[in-house]
């Protein structure tokens, strides 16, 4: 998620919205709560290159609250179509909403449609559901992914209501039996914890799920398409760690996985770290 603020009042936007081709496609998550804005910052993702604009309705942190955009909005159904309103007028790229299936004091099924009826009626062309309610009192963001109860059913009478909005389910997913199961009621599956946790349970998606065919790739062929992907980061000035540190979950589950998390943590930090420390590593093997 990238502020309104942050990309606006910026002299370095390239901080912010730069990424690699290799990363596509890739969608641009904007926090805000003003339409202009939100909609000048959609025109601006376009002109970078990305393929989708969406809006956080769902982020309950305190900083996020006291910014009166994310969870919270939940609350303002009006005010999130007039900003989808405004971004759909800006760009002509998707632009979607994730948000919660409610918040506290705003929970109920009938709360829930009413809200995707709102933002429906305003040309949203997609969401993603992360079904839980928000607590935004007392609740750290860590708890909220984990404590307020799962109510996937929920998720899929929305789907039922609104049979032309794609729906994409989100939250405690952590496998891909279990994404298939969710797939009989809704457009599409996030992982989000778990893609971050267990970046490997992805090698054979495309297989699974697209009938493409199964690349074969090993943790170590990963880490060597990795390695590319830094020298490029590097050429501009990103150093290791910025992009490793998102990588150490690459052997969770595996033997060793300890020594590749400790092996990397030790040694990326260092001032002369660079993409030789994955060669490094490989050869350890």
């Amino acid at each position: 998620m990238v502020t309104t603020g942050a990309i606006l009042r910026s002299k370095d936007r390239d901080r912010y919205l730069a990424f690699s081709p290799l990363e596509g496609p890739i969608a641009l998550q904007l926090g805000g709560d003003d339409p202009k804005a939100l909609a000048d910052c959609a025109l601006i993702g376009e002109e970078y290159g990305y393929n989708e604009i969406n809006l956080n309705v769902g982020c309950p942190s305190d900083r996020v609250k006291s910014g009166s955009f994310g969870a919270c909005l939940m609350k303002e159904p009006a005010l999130v179509a007039d900003m989808v309103n405004a971004m759909k007028a800006s760009t002509r790229l998707p632009v979607t909403v994730k948000h919660r299936i409610g918040v506290n004091g705003k929970e109920s099924l009938e709360d829930l449609i009413q809200f995707v009826e709102t933002i429906s009626q305003a040309g949203v062309d997609g969401i993603i559901i992360h079904a839980r309610i928000a607590i935004l009192e007392g609740l750290s963001p860590a708890e909220n992914r984990k404590i307020p109860p799962l109510r996937y059913s929920d998720v899929y009478e929305v789907k039922r209501l609104f049979p032309n909005l794609p729906v994409v389910i989100n939250g405690g997913i952590t496998n891909f039996e279990d994404a298939k199961q969710h797939l009989a009621h809704v457009d599409g599956v996030m992982l989000g914890r778990a893609a971050y946790e267990n970046p490997y349970l992805f090698a054979n998606a495309d297989s699974i799920f697209f009938g493409k065919e199964d690349q074969k790739l090993s943790r170590a062929d990963v880490l060597r398409h990795l390695k590319e992907y830094c020298k490029g980061m590097e050429s501009q000035g990103v150093k290791l760690h910025h992009v490793m540190r998102h990588a150490l979950g690459l052997y969770h589950g595996q033997h060793g996985a300890r020594a590749f998390r400790r092996f990397f943590s030790e040694k990326m930090h260092a001032v002369s770290a660079n993409v030789s420390l994955i060669d490094m590593f490989l050869g350890k093997g």
